[in-house]
């Protein structure tokens, strides 16, 4: 489709497209590229700067220049009243039986995920389009082949959308000859087929912000808010956002970034995998910044306690919903001893997280909802947050954000051979269409496959050796590579994409350069 102003949608033939690229909800999202296109551009070119800067030596503070901001007094605005009462969350792909699911699990928000939890070849980002329109609607219904109907429940999740990071482009949509913004393409559909219709039946637009590294990257998000309320003649206000404080450079302007959305925040989130993944990519040619095998970065070790005590403490002071992080797990249908094990470690988690005043926190899977609900009550009882604690009694400096120094941590040879096999089963699966996978019983998206292979190129450029005494070379890896390879063969439906997932992990871990999201590689070869 080519359109007189000079907007094309490339993307292949697709059934009931029409639905979300009419013509004036195209014109609205060029609207949007056209007039902070540019500014976002500005912002990636600031983010390369502060790359080199960091590479060159410098780390990351509190800004001396908004002193003020952290200093003085002020708050969000009110939440809404279908986003005060936070206490679990669910997350997942604009799949359809997934929504549904997600949606009557009985949390009391769904984040439908267009960025991590999305494989975007054109045909997944329409159909999740589709699949909100028909949300927001309540008339989202779904048949399995086996004959299996799903549909709406009476009480459902408010929705909350996530769209994609600023750094993604969304190929299909060209506006005046370039790739449109992936951001302003998700957000612009979904808002123009939606806002008004959430308005009217008395919710709202509400978003998740994913990967800010700067709080003027937040400024633009609000401009972003501003225009499309005008454009559409919906009260300022309107939109809703909660900012997911996943990048190691967001963790020290969090004041900055919700002052900036101050109309429009609705909170902040602790996003510990992208977080993590945030940590090993700003600092990677510096030793001191090597990290040990995923699973002993708890939320326990210091830095990340630091991070997170931090977040609530300035959400709340603020009048802003802190909400702590992801619950992964994924049931057994067969294992009562995984499951028993399971969630006494969830149990634990999510205790600390509402014990240290986070207003709720993040599910992967419905039969986590009761549970998390369970834990949240037992501090929440019948409050539907617990803003009024203020966490004065936390003190964290810029030292303490930065010392990754973990007690006890190592390198093992089954680190090495479980990020590879994450990185590896997860781009097989997001080559494949989907963008979160089951993996070990826990849900693996965009954001684990980014630790596990930015690990794998720390540890080989810094020489790491395991706690046995191997040094973990590349071709150590690239033998271990070929074992996993062969050994996800027999269990592959497609060897071919098995074989083009293992290219690629190979490049991500033997490029001299490190590739600055794995998303931005495997996306080209996505039609």
């Amino acid at each position: 489709m080519r359109n007189r102003d000079g907007i094309e949608i490339r993307g292949p033939e697709i059934a009931d497209a029409e639905r979300v690229a009419t013509e004036d909800a195209v014109e609205f999202v060029a609207m949007l590229v056209r007039r902070f296109g540019p500014a976002r551009e500005r912002l990636l070119s600031r983010r390369r700067e502060t790359q080199e800067r960091l590479r060159a030596g410098a780390l990351p503070d509190f800004f001396p220049e908004t002193a003020d901001v952290r200093e003085g007094s002020w708050s969000v605005a009110p939440s809404p009243a279908d986003l005060t009462d936070r206490r679990v969350e669910i997350t997942g792909p604009v799949e359809r039986k997934m929504m549904i699911n997600a949606l009557n699990s009985g949390a009391r928000v769904f984040m439908a995920d267009f960025e991590d939890a999305l494989s975007p070849p054109w045909s997944n980002v329409v159909a999740g389009q589709i699949n909100c329109m028909d949300a927001v609607r309540r008339s989202l219904e779904y048949t399995s082949p086996e004959g299996k109907r799903y549909a709406l429940g009476e009480r459902l999740a408010t929705l909350v959308v996530r769209p994609r990071g600023w750094h993604l482009d969304e190929k299909h949509v060209l506006v005046d000859g370039r790739p449109a913004p992936a951001s302003l393409c998700d957000f612009g559909f979904y808002f123009y087929h939606n806002a008004r219709e959430l308005l009217a039946r008395g919710s709202g637009p509400y978003f998740y912000l994913p990967k800010l590294e700067h709080h003027l990257e937040a400024r633009l998000w609000n401009e972003v808010f501003e225009a499309a309320q005008r454009a559409l003649g919906l009260p300022q206000g309107s939109v809703r956002a909660t900012v997911l404080v996943e990048t190691i450079l967001a963790a020290f302007q969090m004041h900055e970034i919700l002052h900036e959305l101050r109309e429009h925040a609705a909170g902040l989130n602790a996003g510990r995998w992208d977080y993590l993944f945030s940590i090993i990519k700003n600092f990677r040619h510096r030793p001191e910044f090597v990290l040990p095998d995923r699973p002993q970065l708890t939320m326990t070790v210091p830095f990340m306690r630091a991070y997170t005590e931090l977040l609530v403490q300035t959400c709340h002071r603020r009048g802003a919903h802190a909400i702590g992080g992801m619950a992964a797990f994924i049931p057994s249908r067969k294992d009562a001893e995984v499951n028993a094990t399971a969630f006494a470690r969830v149990r634990e988690d999510k205790g600390r997280e509402a014990r240290d005043g986070y207003d709720g926190a993040w599910v992967a899977h419905p039969d986590l909802v009761p549970l998390v609900a369970d834990v949240f009550g037992e501090v929440l009882g019948d409050r539907p947050n617990q803003k009024e604690r203020q966490r004065d009694d936390v003190r964290v400096t810029g030292r303490e954000l930065l010392d990754v120094r973990v007690p006890g941590g190592k390198v093992s040879d089954a680190g090495v051979r479980g990020d590879v096999s994450v990185a590896l089963q997860y781009l097989a699966a997001w080559l494949g269409g989907s963008g979160a996978v089951g993996i070990n019983n826990l849900m693996e998206d965009a954001a684990t496959a980014e630790i596990a292979r930015s690990q794998l190129w720390q540890w080989v450029r810094h020489r790491v050796r395991t706690d046995d005494g191997w040094e973990v070379t590349l071709g150590r890896v690239r033998s271990v590579l070929a074992e996993e390879t062969e050994r996800l063969r027999t269990t592959q439906p497609d060897s071919t994409r098995l074989e083009t997932a293992a290219t690629l992990l190979d490049q991500l871990v033997s490029a001299e350069e490190f590739p600055e999201f794995l998303t931005l590689q495997a996306y080209q070869r996505l039609e």
